[in-house]
């Protein structure tokens, strides 16, 4: 390094002489960022994948894709699905604060005239119901007792 600063030209390859690294000192003194697991799961979740939705190609994060995936399994009747969905909703409501307490049970707003109309017209039409498939099924035995091989 020159003595005189005035001497010494500035240019490609070439830094000025205040912000060279001095003897002794790492060009990164924090050293590599470390990767944890949080993190890489976060990268790995935000990436984009192209899928195929309604017949149309769509651009959606993988974290997107699994959740179409099980919900669509758990549609199709795939029971672990289900769990995992029902355990997945539970903790984000848990989260959001929308689940209720599991000690406290839930209000019911209180009922009025008219809903207590509406459900006393709705169990008298499920009794009638409920009676006219007995009578029907009282009907049928007979003659299907008649058939039966072990009847004649």
């Amino acid at each position: 390094m020159p003595d005189d600063a005035q001497e010494y030209k500035v240019g490609p390859g070439r830094p000025p002489l205040h912000t060279r690294f001095r003897k002794g000192q790492s060009g990164n003194p924090g050293g590599r960022s470390k990767k944890n697991l949080p993190g890489l799961l976060l990268d790995a979740l935000n990436e984009p994948v192209y899928v195929t939705l309604n017949g149309r190609r769509r651009k959606i994060t993988k974290r997107e894709a699994v959740i179409h995936q099980l919900v669509n399994k758990s549609a199709a009747a795939d029971l672990r699905a289900t769990k995992m969905l029902i355990d997945m909703m539970k903790d984000a409501e848990r989260k959001a604060g929308i689940a209720e307490s599991p000690t406290a049970p839930p209000e019911r707003p209180p009922r009025g005239e008219a809903d207590k109309r509406v459900i006393d017209n709705l169990l008298a039409r499920l009794r009638e119901d409920i009676r006219a498939e007995i009578a029907a099924e009282k009907a049928e035995e007979p003659a299907a007792l008649t058939g039966h091989p072990g009847f004649n």
